[in-house]
């Protein structure tokens, strides 16, 4: 679960980048739970939205990242720069000779770091 300030831009830019849609929404009358989920992966997020809030969300140094699994890194890298996500550049992750991972990251508009890898090897 993650806390956002501005639900309808999180439900878009976890629709736009990680083909998340919504999968089940509470609604009360202080906040809100939205789930995302998408038929490729056996996970969810859950986006807590807490109406009227205006500062935004302190990150504490609790929470370092979450990380996506995807076919083909090099062609959600391009799709996501065109849709303006801004990812970073892709990193290589090796021991010696051995590749251990590809990878780039992208923010979610909260500023929740999110890695993106390359299917391969450990992250299948």
């Amino acid at each position: 679960m993650i806390r956002v300030h501005d639900l309808e831009r999180s439900l878009k830019f976890y629709a736009d980048a990680l083909g998340l849609p919504v999968s089940h929404r509470l609604d009360f009358p202080d906040f809100s739970l939205v789930y995302l989920r998408n038929e490729q992966n056996d996970f969810e997020i859950e986006l807590t939205w807490n109406k009227g809030r205006e500062e935004p969300y302190s990150h504490g140094d609790g929470y370092g990242h979450i990380a996506v699994a995807v076919e083909e890194l090099d062609k959600e890298h391009e799709r996501m720069t065109g849709a303006g996500i801004n990812p970073a550049p892709i990193k290589e992750f090796k021991r010696g000779d051995e590749m251990l991972a590809r990878f780039f990251f992208i923010q979610d508009p909260d500023g929740y770091k999110i890695e993106v890898l390359q299917r391969a090897g450990h992250y299948v």
